[in-house]
C-alpha cells in the first residue's frame, strides 16, 4: 500500500510457476484499476454502473509503470509475472501514478520474484522559474514541463531508466537540471525500500539458463562465424536479418534430427535473440557499423509530402527511410470534442491524435480488434509534443481531430507520426506557433567494459537488439515531449546529455525538410472544412439567445442551414455550419439578440404583430418594441392596419426603454411615410 495525501493504491506482483524458454520476450503484465468508488464517483449510463475496460488514462498508466520495472528483470527470466495496480483512494490533488510506480518496486523488491531494483520515482514541474516535486494537478496546468522519471541507484550513482515529460519548449539544459535535482528525492525514495527489503524481503527464486551450458557450446560448435557473417555482410534494408533467419531454420532442423523427443531446438530462438545481439553492438562500437550501414550519427534518408488526399480537411506523409507515416487531420465544430469521463479527469479535449500500427506495416498478419496499450501511449506521445504549439481557442476554435497510420514501418513510428501529424496541421490551415518534429536516439553499451555509442534515428533491428529508445520531439526553440525506454538498468548523466544534444541537432535537418515542403500553414482552410464563426457575449444575454425552452436558438439553427451552436457558461458563442452564408446569417442574427439598444439609435424593423393601440415591430433578431398608434404616422387613424401590416418593414427610432428593459418606438420620428399617403 503506499499513499500521499489521501491517494493511495494497493500494488500486488504474482509470479507463475512455469517457464516459457520458446519466446522471445520477457512475459510481463502490468494491469492499473481504475475504482470510481476511490475517487466517490458512481461510473456509467443508466444502465450499465459496473467499471469495463481501461480508459486511456488507466492504459498510459499501466505502460509507465511497465517501462520502468521492465528492464531491471534477469534477461533470461521467462517466467510470466503480473503486477497489478488499484487506485483505492484519490483525493483529487495527487496523482497515482507516480504511487503505482513505487508501490510496483516495492512489491518485487520483498517478493521471491528475481528482480534488479529497487527504483524510485518522482514527478518534477518548473512553476515560474521554481522547480516542484510531485505537483497538485492545479500546479501541473501552470507549469512549463512536466516531467516523471524513474531511477535506480547502482554503485553509489543514479541511473535513469524511464523518462516521460510534456512540456512548454524547454531546454535540453532544463530537462537535465531537472533530472539532477530530483536524484536526492530519487534516492530517499530507493533508501526506504531497502530497508524495508533487510527486515521482510524474501529469498529471490533461482531459474535456469534460456540456453543449457552443453547446448550453448554446441550451437555455437555447429554455427562457427557463420551468424556474425550473416549479420554483418548482410546488404542494408528491412530485410537485413534474412540470412541469420535462414541459418535459424537450418540449426533448428539439425538439433530437431540429433534429439529427438528432447525438443532441444527450443533453446535456439534464445541463443539466437542474444547472440545476435552481442554481434550488433559489438559492431557498432567497435567498428561504427550499423545493421543498415549507417555510421552511428547519420539519419536516414528524409522527405515529406503534403496535401496528398483531395477531399481530407489537411494531410501529410512523413518517410525516414523505410518507414512511412500517413497523418489525415478532420476539423470540427466545438460540439465535436471528446466528453472524457475517468476517475481521474473529467471535462472535454479539443485536440487528438489517434496512432494506427496495422499488421502489414511491419509484413506480418495479425487479429484487428482495436488500438493495444502500444498504440495509445503512441498516439499520447504525439499529442503532448503538438499541443504547446497549437493556436488558442479563442484564435481558433475547432475540434481537431489527426488519425496518424502507419503504412510501412522499420523503427521509430512514433516520432514519425509526429512529424506527419505537423505537415497535416500545417496543411489544413491550422494556424500553429512552430513546427514540430521528433527523432529517435538508441544506445549501443557494452555492459562488461563500459563502452557505448549514442545512435541517431533507430531503425527495427537497433530497436530490438539495442539498449535504449530515447525519443525526443520540439520546435527549434526546445523540446515539447520526452519518452524514454532502456533495456538496460539505466543510463548516466552523460548518455542523457550527449543523448539530448544528437536528438536537438537531427530535429533541426528534419524541421528544414518540414519547412521546405511548407513553409508555413496554409492561409486559408479547406473548401470541405466547416465553417466556424465565434464571438463573446454578456453572459447575462445567453438566456436571450437560448430563449424559452429553446425556442430562440433552435428557430436560428432551423432558419440558418442546420448550423450547430455551442454557448459556454462564459459567454462564448461558436456558430459552425458547411455554408459560409449560413454561418454569417446566424450570427448576424444573434449579434442583434444581444446588442444593447440606445435611445436614438434608427433601425429598419419588421412588423411582427399588431394590436389595438399599436404595432410590435423586430429591430433586432430576438428583440422588439412597441410602435403605440400615435407614433406611427403624424395625423389620426382609426386602426393601425390603415398604415402597416405584419411583415412590412418600417423605419423606427428608439425613444425610450424602461426599467424594464422595454423598448418604445416612434415611426414618426424615424421618418415614417405609408405608401400611397403623403
Amino acid at each position: 500500500m503506499v499513499q500521499c495525501g489521501d491517494t493511495e493504491v494497493l500494488v500486488t506482483a504474482v509470479l507463475s510457476p512455469f517457464s516459457r524458454p520458446d519466446i522471445d520476450y520477457f512475459p510481463l503484465t502490468v494491469e492499473y484499476e481504475e475504482r470510481f468508488y476511490a475517487a466517490g464517483k458512481i461510473y456509467g449510463s443508466r444502465f450499465m454502473k459496473r467499471e469495463s475496460r481501461p480508459t486511456e488514462e488507466a492504459a498510459l498508466n499501466a505502460r509507465m509503470t511497465d517501462r520502468a520495472i521492465r528492464p531491471l528483470f534477469p534477461k533470461d527470466f521467462k517466467k510470466e509475472v503480473q503486477i497489478t495496480v488499484t487506485c483505492l483512494s484519490w483525493d483529487t490533488e495527487n496523482d497515482p501514478d507516480i504511487l503505482a510506480m513505487i508501490g510496483a518496486s516495492f512489491a518485487l523488491s520483498v517478493s521471491n520474484i528475481p528482480w534488479n531494483g529497487p527504483l524510485g520515482a518522482i514527478r518534477v514541474s518548473k512553476i515560474k522559474g521554481e522547480w516542484v516535486f510531485n505537483p497538485t494537478y492545479i500546479q501541473k496546468k501552470e507549469s512549463e514541463m512536466d516531467l516523471t522519471l524513474s531511477a535506480i541507484e547502482k554503485n553509489g550513482e543514479i541511473l535513469v531508466n524511464m523518462i516521460e515529460m510534456g512540456a512548454k519548449e524547454v531546454s535540453e539544459k532544463d530537462v537535465l537540471e531537472a533530472t539532477k535535482i530530483a536524484e536526492p528525492e530519487i534516492k530517499k525514495i530507493i533508501d526506504i525500500q531497502l530497508k524495508a527489503i533487510k527486515k521482510i524481503g524474501k529469498t529471490k527464486d533461482e531459474f535456469l539458463p534460456a540456453v543449457e551450458l552443453d547446448i550453448e557450446n554446441e550451437i555455437k560448435e555447429w554455427i562457427g562465424d557463420k551468424l556474425e557473417k550473416a549479420v554483418t555482410n548482410a546488404p542494408a534494408g528491412e530485410k537485413n536479418l534474412g540470412a541469420a533467419e535462414i541459418l535459424k531454420q537450418e540449426l533448428v532442423k539439425y538439433l530437431q534430427e540429433k534429439y529427438l523427443e528432447q525438443k532441444k531446438e527450443k533453446q535456439v530462438l534464445a541463443f539466437f535473440e542474444k547472440e545476435i545481439e552481442r554481434i550488433i553492438i559489438k559492431n557498432i562500437i567497435e567498428k561504427d557499423h550499423r545493421p543498415d550501414g549507417r555510421k552511428s550519427t547519420d539519419i536516414r534518408p528524409l522527405s515529406c509530402e503534403v496535401g496528398v488526399l483531395p477531399r481530407v480537411h489537411g494531410s501529410g506523409i512523413f518517410f525516414r527511410g523505410l518507414t512511412r507515416v500517413l497523418s489525415v487531420l478532420t476539423l470540427g465544430g466545438p460540439g465535436d470534442q471528446q466528453i472524457l469521463e475517468g476517475m481521474e479527469i473529467s471535462g472535454k479535449k479539443r485536440f487528438l491524435h489517434h496512432y494506427n500500427f496495422p499488421p502489414f506495416s511491419s509484413g506480418e498478419t495479425a487479429p484487428m480488434r482495436g488500438p493495444k496499450r502500444r498504440e495509445i501511449g503512441h498516439g499520447a506521445l504525439a499529442e503532448k509534443a503538438l499541443t504547446p504549439v497549437l493556436p488558442d481557442v479563442e484564435k481558433f476554435p475547432y475540434t481537431i481531430r489527426i488519425v496518424s497510420e502507419v503504412v510501412s514501418s522499420n523503427g521509430s513510428t512514433s516520432m514519425a507520426s509526429t512529424c506527419a501529424a505537423c505537415i497535416a496541421l500545417m496543411d489544413a490551415g491550422v494556424p500553429i506557433k512552430e513546427p514540430v518534429a521528433g527523432i529517435s536516439i538508441g544506445l549501443a553499451k557494452d555492459e562488461e567494459s563500459g563502452k557505448y555509442k549514442i545512435l541517431t534515428d533507430i531503425q527495427g533491428p537497433e530497436d530490438h537488439y539495442g539498449d535504449m529508445d530515447f525519443k525526443v520531439a520540439g520546435t527549434k526553440n526546445g523540446i515539447t515531449a520526452i519518452q524514454m525506454d532502456v533495456k538496460i538498468d539505466g543510463i548516466d548523466k552523460n548518455i542523457m546529455e550527449e543523448s539530448l544534444n544528437r536528438a536537438k541537432d537531427a530535429r533541426f535537418k528534419i524541421l528544414d525538410i518540414i519547412k521546405k515542403e511548407i513553409p508555413e500553414p496554409r492561409r486559408e482552410l479547406s473548401p470541405y472544412a466547416p465553417k466556424i464563426f465565434s464571438m463573446m457575449i454578456n453572459p447575462s444575454k445567453i438566456g436571450e439567445v437560448v430563449g424559452p425552452k429553446g425556442t430562440v436558438i433552435n428557430k436560428i439553427i432551423e432558419e440558418c442551414g442546420g448550423v450547430s451552436i455551442d454557448i459556454e457558461d462564459s459567454g462564448l458563442v461558436c456558430i459552425t455550419g458547411q455554408e459560409q452564408e449560413n454561418v454569417d446569417k446566424a450570427a448576424n442574427w444573434i449579434k442583434g439578440i444581444v446588442k444593447e439598444i440606445a435611445v436614438g439609435e434608427i433601425f429598419q424593423g419588421t412588423v411582427r404583430k399588431i394590436m389595438d393601440f399599436g404595432a410590435f415591430v423586430d429591430i433586432l433578431g430576438g428583440q422588439s418594441g412597441l410602435v403605440h398608434i400615435s407614433q406611427l404616422v403624424p395625423y389620426n387613424i382609426r386602426s393601425v392596419e390603415d398604415v402597416v401590416k405584419i411583415g412590412d418593414v418600417i423605419p423606427v427610432k428608439v425613444t425610450s426603454i424602461d426599467e424594464l428593459g422595454r423598448i418604445n418606438l416612434s415611426a414618426v420620428e424615424a421618418g415614417f411615410k405609408p405608401k400611397g399617403r403623403t
